[in-house]
């Protein structure tokens, strides 16, 4: 049966780096796989055939482990068939992998497929995350095979490592777990599990809601002087009083899509179909928008084209949280406002109104009560800190026991 070693050849010139290679023997005859690795002499443990000291817990570290797997599955598979072979077969099947595949590049090819089908979220999403595994690679691609537990565990703490907070390790996660097993369904590499212990959740974080006073201050503001602030304000009234209509549907809404009185639409985020009626005060920001659109509800967008128009929404949408605020300066608040909280505080509006769950469900298209028992859940806990305070107000002033 065939072995691998992994070898360090130094420079021939003083102060250079080496290089790592994995040298394979197989019935007497021996041959050398070179790698890009390159290492200064202190940094290698030839005895161990390791890196020295903390570089064992490296990236190159695992590199070099994801290798010896690769060459070791590599030379089971041909034992396995029972069939004579030699170093030379196991060095091309090491240098071309099944299918010539790679993780960046498969990615990329699932960015092209998602643009394709105009799905320009997800394939953005899926953009970050594979910048964020280059950049832990540092800029080189690696074969599937190299995806292992180790590895991922330790793309993880790297991140965190950096400040990466847990929500964004896991997104980032998340996504590279649905690359790869859709890789193994495309039978590119043999399902080992490497994400079995990595978090893959995602952790609650607080949702900011304002009461109806703030946002009756907001639409009574003057903002004369600046019309990106009046519009923004316009924008976020109109999200409030639309049931909390998410930014996105906003900006995609078209003409066609108001009829007899009412706005009817399709969810980006769930596809759920919702039909609002026009209250007054969204009537006259539409009244207000009229003229700057042919094709457009809101003055969002511009483009038709489906790229164009998604690049035109991710700049609108940073820029209409940079002048929110803004309005939060204006209206003094401790926090600032976002394009969430127009529907956050609808739905805790209409809770403290005693609107029935299942109706607060079916106006924000929610799929399921569930899921807005979820969401309430997650909004503010004044309404109970209030009831607490009035129930604990008669021990104040009085004498301890």
């Amino acid at each position: 049966m065939a072995t691998v070693k992994v070898k360090f050849r130094e420079s021939t010139v003083p102060g250079r780096t080496g290089s790592i290679y994995y040298q394979v023997s197989h019935r007497g005859k021996m041959l050398q796989i070179p790698t890009p690795i390159r290492l200064h002499p202190e940094e290698w443990e030839s005895s161990r055939r390791q890196m020295a000291g903390a570089g064992s817990d490296s990236f190159v570290q695992f590199r070099i482990e994801s290798d010896l797997a690769l060459l070791n599955r590599i030379i089971q598979r041909f034992e396995l068939a029972e069939r004579d072979y030699d170093v030379g077969e196991i060095a091309l099947q090491f240098r071309v992998p099944q299918h010539q595949t790679t993780i960046l590049a498969f990615m990329r090819q699932q960015i092209d497929q998602l643009e394709a089908s105009r799905r320009f979220g997800t394939a953005r999403n899926y953009h970050r995350a594979m910048n964020s595994l280059s950049a832990y690679f540092n800029g080189e691609d690696l074969p599937f095979q190299a995806l292992t537990e180790q590895v991922v565990e330790h793309y993880g703490a790297s991140l965190e490592q950096r400040g990466v907070v847990r929500n964004s390790v896991s997104f980032y996660m998340r996504i590279l777990r649905s690359v790869y097993n859709k890789a193994v369904r495309l039978h590119l590499v043999e399902q080992s599990y490497p994400f079995r212990h990595v978090y893959t959740g995602v952790d609650t974080t607080r949702k900011r809601a304002v009461d109806e006073r703030i946002i009756a201050r907001l639409f009574q503001l003057d903002l004369r002087h600046s019309v990106p602030l009046a519009r923004a304000r316009d924008l976020f009234i109109f999200s409030y009083c639309t049931r909390g209509m998410a930014f996105v549907d906003m900006a995609y809404l078209r003409k066609t899509n108001i009829r007899n009185g009412s706005i009817c639409y399709t969810r980006h985020k769930t596809r759920q179909q919702l039909c609002v009626r026009i209250e007054p005060v969204v009537q006259r920001i539409i009244d207000k928008y009229e003229s700057c659109s042919a094709v457009y509800v809101l003055p969002v967008l511009r483009a038709e084209d489906a790229a164009e128009a998604f690049a035109q929404y991710q700049t609108a949408l940073n820029y209409y949280n940079r002048q929110l605020k803004v309005l939060s300066g204006l209206l003094e608040l401790d926090y600032g406002l976002s394009s969430y909280t127009a529907r956050h505080s609808w739905a805790t509006a209409a809770r403290n109104h005693n609107i029935p769950i299942s109706v607060i469900s079916a106006g924000m298209g929610h799929t399921s009560e569930r899921t807005t028992q979820i969401y309430l859940s997650l909004l503010e806990n004044s309404v109970i800190d209030t009831a607490n305070r009035q129930l604990t107000s008669l021990f104040d002033g009085a004498a301890e026991p």
